[in-house]
Formats: C-alpha cells, structure tokens, sequence
C-alpha cells in the first residue's frame, strides 16, 4: 500500500490522558513527520496535530485508537497525491 501524507487533528478535553495519547504516538513514531501541541488554557483543553505518510490503514489504525480514549476527539485529512 502506497504512503500518503495525512493530518490527524485531536482534541483532548480530558488532559488526564495524555499519557495514553503519547504512548501511541510513540509506537507509530517511525511514520510521525511532525507534531505540534497547542495548549488551550482558558478552555482546559489541549489542541495536537499530527502529520504523518504512511499506508491509510495505519493513519486509521492511530486515529481509531486515538479516538477511542474518552475524552478525545479526532479527524483525520489524508492528501490525494501518492
């Protein structure tokens, strides 16, 4: 399967779990090209984005597991160039 590259955005209204969000990306690290953290004070929330090329069923596989963590948010944006 060919990489593309994608943008996963989250939204972590329970920052308890970060711990949970950084294992993750951590173990898909080796496809990780960039991330930036944006921490929402005033709102208790934290803002992350990710950019990654990989094959689509990795980005789904991240982004699932991401979302499932309660308190946490995703969507994902994948290029249509290969």
């Amino acid at each position: 399967m060919e990489s593309r590259i994608s943008i996963i955005s989250i939204i972590v209204e329970d920052t308890s779990v970060a711990s949970e969000i950084n294992e993750l990306l951590h173990q898909f690290g080796g496809y990780i090209i960039g991330r930036m953290g944006i921490p929402c004070k005033e709102r208790g929330i934290s803002i992350i984005c990710v950019v990654l090329e990989a094959p689509g069923d990795v980005v789904s596989s991240l982004s699932g597991k991401i979302g499932m963590i309660s308190g946490v948010s995703t969507k994902t944006v994948t290029s249509k160039s290969k």
